[in-house]
């Protein structure tokens, strides 16, 4: 197949990826695409390798090398080290007042018969009172997590308790608690 797009680097840029490459301090995607940059070089002192030699000696996909080569063509070397950032920004699973909800439930009194809250319990509760259609105990955890939980001791949040171990009576085979919530 014939190249589309054909990279050369100016002594400055060549000089750059090469430090790079000799220091290795970076990213192993930044030295990666560095590498495949000056293998890549059509430019005046570059090896000018094709795709399938660069494959061959840096065990990359041909489609990791074609995608670095069009990047440093279309937006210059140094965008083609970067991670292209992401076109969409993560979800939040619980907007601003289902968190101050979800924690007062945290800071209320546990279900009858349990000692204290537990990740999945505040999941469970939490759907129980439509305050979300559907939350797992990780989303509850990092919540808890952000917020520091201001009211319990300690500057709490949620934790794994020592005295407890996996098979242990009380709360259940690895299950975290809230500290301080008797």
């Amino acid at each position: 197949m014939r190249k589309i797009y054909h990279v050369r680097l100016f002594g400055e840029e060549r000089g750059y990826l090469e430090e790079l490459v000799r220091v290795g301090k970076a990213a192993a995607r930044t030295l990666m695409h560095a590498r495949i940059l000056l293998k890549a070089d059509e430019g005046p002192g570059g090896p000018a390798w094709n795709d399938d030699q660069i494959v061959d000696a840096l065990e990359v996909s041909r489609s990791t090398v074609e995608r670095v080569r069009t990047r440093c063509v279309e937006e210059g070397p140094e965008a083609a080290l970067r991670p292209r950032p992401s076109s969409t920004p993560p979800l939040r699973k619980l907007d601003g007042a289902q968190e101050a909800r979800l924690i007062a439930v945290a800071c209320s009194p546990p279900p009858e018969g349990r000692k204290r809250w537990t990740l999945r319990l505040l999941a469970d509760k939490v759907v129980e009172l439509d305050i979300v259609d559907a939350v797992s105990y990780e989303t509850v955890r990092r919540t808890l997590k952000k917020t520091r939980a201001a009211n319990f001791p300690g500057g709490g949040g949620v934790q794994q308790r020592p005295d407890r171990w996996p098979g242990h009576a009380g709360t259940g085979a690895g299950e975290r608690v809230l500290p301080g919530v008797e």
